[in-house]
């Protein structure tokens, strides 16, 4: 998995949102910390919206070290993905793959920046099912949303990994990390890169199929 992880490395990146709150009276600054998968080499990245939402702005650090900030492209409507931007060039894009060529049994690797201090983590394990369901909390507002079509997998997937990218055993990005189970062990979920089509048509310029 060496040289699976090495090629991969330079197209994962970590995301820093800085924002605020208000639980009660006045603002509260708050920061949060998630994962993102280059798309093309002019600086589209592709996450998850709830790693952006609410945010007043956003910092993309690459493999390498380098910060630019980031804005807001677009956001799905159907699924948790968002499309960032930073003003960069001659970035290292991931390599698309299909989740439904790769069977359940199959290896696949997570990596990510779980709990923001641990970037460009990697962690391996098992596709463990397909077209799964799972109800998470929203963070933004705290009420719980169903999720549906998901990969589950056992590599261990923490806060800080949402928006990074699910591989098979090639290195190519079949899924995106979007949530863990809180009350069991080696219950992750990842959103189908196949539902994130029209996002990477629009950081490309050519359609997905």
């Amino acid at each position: 998995l060496t040289s699976v992880v090495e090629s991969v490395r330079d197209s994962v990146v970590t995301i820093t949102t800085e924002g605020s709150s208000a639980p009660g009276f006045g603002q509260i600054p708050s920061t949060g910390v998630g994962s993102g998968v280059i798309l093309s080499a002019d600086g589209f990245v592709l996450t998850n919206k709830h790693v952006v939402a609410g945010s007043e702005s956003l910092t993309v650090e690459l493999a390498d070290g380098r910060q630019f900030a980031a804005r807001i492209v677009d956001r799905s409507e159907e699924t948790d993905l968002a499309l960032i931007k930073v003003d960069a060039s001659g970035l290292k894009a991931a390599v698309i793959g299909d989740a439904g060529t790769t069977p359940v049994g199959a290896t696949v690797i997570a990596i990510g920046s779980p709990l923001g201090t641990f970037t460009e983590s990697v962690t391996k394990g098992i596709l463990s099912g397909i077209g799964r369901t799972v109800t998470v909390q929203d963070e933004a507002t705290s009420r719980p949303v169903t999720l549906t079509n998901l990969l589950q997998t056992d590599a261990a997937i923490n806060p800080g990994n949402s928006g990074g990218p699910l591989l098979d055993a090639s290195g190519r990005v079949i899924g995106i990390n979007t949530a863990v189970s809180s009350v069991a062990e080696g219950l992750g979920f990842a959103i189908p890169i196949s539902e994130a089509a029209a996002l990477i048509s629009e950081a490309t310029g050519s359609p997905v199929g």
